[in-house]
């Protein structure tokens, strides 16, 4: 399967490719070069036709993506862009807007008026694309200001070559770029080249039509335009990130049942009460972060995954969830529907993305006893998954305590109240990996049994009859720990069976037993593991066992860490940025008790303040 980045890039070209073209000039003649195309991405030109050849490193290998975007002075454009594996093209007109997927023979098609704020219509699409959140929205004010001025502040700022032989202009030799006067041009930064032409005349091609073969889905067109509006917006946010984004500030606040902390840099939220207090408190402590988990897998995920199958995202969603919803606890809908409201979002929406397929790919381990320097139980979880889609903007770790539950600690993300990671007050620590098996929804959610496992068990046992005698989904493997007694399992779970593989206990899969060890992963990164494992067993504490879990047994995708100590009941968390793994990333050590403690604390002052 192609990465999600290269489908992104197919549907952000122009304005990735703008970005850097405005940082490429730096002469006089570049400059006069250069002024058609910025009229054209700035809209100054109202007729316009740019095709691009794009050459880039795409898993490993050089690929092709062709891209052709014509505008016409009525308003109305077509955009294409094509890989050998995938395609789209997206024509509106002020009646219709078609999204077409060539590869899959399929067209989405919205008709007539279109009362969405989130629309495509170009008098006002840039200015719903572009948000502060993207650092592609500074560079716009510049570019408009025309090429001589664009000129002047670039050469001002950056080393600039000019090779009069080639007509050619190097900056920070690492950008080229060449111009003729007849529209076209290259440009090459690092190992992607792009070609490409500009004519700000009237397109003359006729307007798309559909070709014959062509399956047409009907798609209210408010539908139709926010998926891809929002879409194109987020994924802006994830290519270009702002300053705020990847600085945001650390500002604490306080609601009732709830508190958002900052502990080094990482969100920390406090939520306590019945399930519908929880939900009001987390949509109001997170309502920013809660919808950019919202749009990076509803809309930006789901316009890539559309692309990549040719199927509607939502009605594939939609079709999970009546088939899983019959298995989730009604307090966890309540609670789901709390935060829905709240947020100022659909309730359905909210209760279909909380059973977003989390297909990740992952390691998890456990060491203890004869394994560690001093016998405690350290488990380790590494979450590989999508750093592309941005899910890293929401991260957040849980504290939650519901009224005749079992208070727990979820490595989780805003906006999500299931869990795949985490440890609860009776120190039971878990942690998942994903396998095969997607579209079997007939069970209960993952993070859903993952939730009900912190919430309702205190021994591994009842964890291990939890998932025995639960209906399950799709394939998927586990690392449960005891920090109690100093037990731990690993577990290989489908629909149909359920397996346990004890410390030291050897695997097909796993390879030989290691005596006091639970090691899982796949292919290099489960040797790199279980070389680490062995190669430090009975020497490993704290540190060594968070050095377990670094590259390459984390891959680039890597969105989260956590090293459990349950016994202690604290929790090592690391968290991905825009700019590098999570196990780049420096680990903040949080205390599950203390935590708890404070939360006691603060609620017996609220209920003295009141009286």
């Amino acid at each position: 399967m192609l990465r999600v980045r290269l489908l992104l890039t197919l549907l952000l070209l122009f304005v990735a490719s703008g970005t850097v073209r405005a940082e490429a000039v730096s002469s006089e003649k570049l400059a006069t070069g250069l002024q058609p195309l910025l009229n054209c991405l700035t809209g100054q030109s109202k007729a316009f036709t740019i095709s691009a050849e794009v050459e880039a490193p795409i898993d490993g290998a050089p690929q092709q993506i062709d891209v052709l975007l014509q505008v016409r002075g009525n308003g109305n454009y077509h955009l294409a862009a094509r890989h050998k594996d995938y395609s789209f093209l997206l024509d509106r007109t002020a009646e219709t807007t078609t999204f077409a997927l060539p590869h899959h023979k399929k067209a989405f098609v919205g008709r007539g008026e279109i009362n969405s704020r989130d629309q495509l219509a170009g008098s006002v699409l840039l200015s719903r694309l572009l948000t502060a959140e993207s650092s592609v929205r500074w560079y716009f004010p510049l570019l408009r200001a025309g090429a001589d001025n664009v000129v002047r502040l670039v050469t001002s700022q950056v080393k600039t070559e000019y090779t009069a032989a080639e007509n050619s202009w190097t900056f920070d030799d690492n950008v080229t770029a060449r111009f003729s006067p007849e529209g076209a041009g290259l440009i090459s930064v690092g190992d992607v080249q792009v070609k490409f032409a500009v004519s700000e005349q009237e397109p003359t091609t006729p307007q798309w039509t559909q070709p014959e073969g062509f399956d047409v889905v009907e798609i209210e067109r408010d539908e139709l335009e926010q998926q891809l509006c929002r879409g194109g917006r987020r994924i802006l946010e994830i290519l270009a990130p702002s300053d705020r984004l990847k600085n945001p500030r650390g500002k604490s606040a306080v609601v009732d049942h709830g508190e958002l902390r900052w502990v080094e840099g990482q969100r920390v939220v406090l939520l306590s009460g019945s399930p519908e207090e929880v939900g009001h408190a987390h949509g109001q402590l997170l309502r920013r972060e809660a919808m950019r988990t919202i749009d990076s897998v509803m809309y930006a995920f789901g316009t890539v995954n559309t692309i990549r199958t040719g199927r509607w995202f939502r009605e594939d969603l939609n079709d999970a969830y009546a088939r899983l919803s019959p298995h989730i606890p009604e307090d966890h809908k309540r609670e789901t529907a709390a935060m829905a409201e709240t947020l100022g979002i659909d309730v359905e929406l909210a209760q279909v993305l909380n059973v977003f397929p989390e297909l990740f790919h992952c390691s998890g381990f456990a060491v203890f006893d004869s394994a560690t320097a001093d016998g405690t139980l350290y488990h380790g979880r590494v979450l590989d998954y999508m750093t592309t889609i941005g899910l890293q903007d929401g991260a957040t770790t849980f504290v939650v305590a519901i009224e005749g539950k079992q208070p727990f600690i979820n490595v989780g993300y805003a906006g999500f109240i299931g869990s795949v990671t985490g440890m609860n007050a009776a120190g039971i620590s878990l942690g998942e990996m994903g396998g095969r098996g997607e579209g079997q929804w007939d069970g209960v959610p993952m993070a859903t049994l993952m939730r009900r496992a912190l919430e309702e068990c205190t021994t591994l046992k009842e964890v291990m009859t939890l998932w025995e005698t639960s209906p399950r989904t799709c394939e998927y493997y586990y690392v449960f720990a005891d920090g109690k007694t100093n037990e731990a399992v690993g577990v290989a779970a489908t629909p149909e069976t359920i397996e346990f593989v004890l410390p030291g206990q050897g695997h097909e899969r796993l390879g030989p037993g290691i005596p006091d060890a639970v090691v899982l992963s796949a292919g290099s990164r489960l040797e790199t593991l279980r070389s680490r494992v062995q190669k430090r067993h009975g020497n490993i504490d704290e540190q060594t066992a968070l050095w377990l879990m670094s590259r390459p047994v984390a891959m680039q995708s890597n969105l989260h860490n956590a090293l459990f100590v349950p016994a202690k009941g604290i929790v090592y968390v690391a968290n991905a940025t825009h700019d590098a793994p999570a196990a780049e990333q420096p680990y903040v050590l949080l205390d599950l008790n203390k935590l708890l403690e404070s939360m006691k604390s603060e609620s017996t002052a609220a209920t003295g303040d009141a009286e």
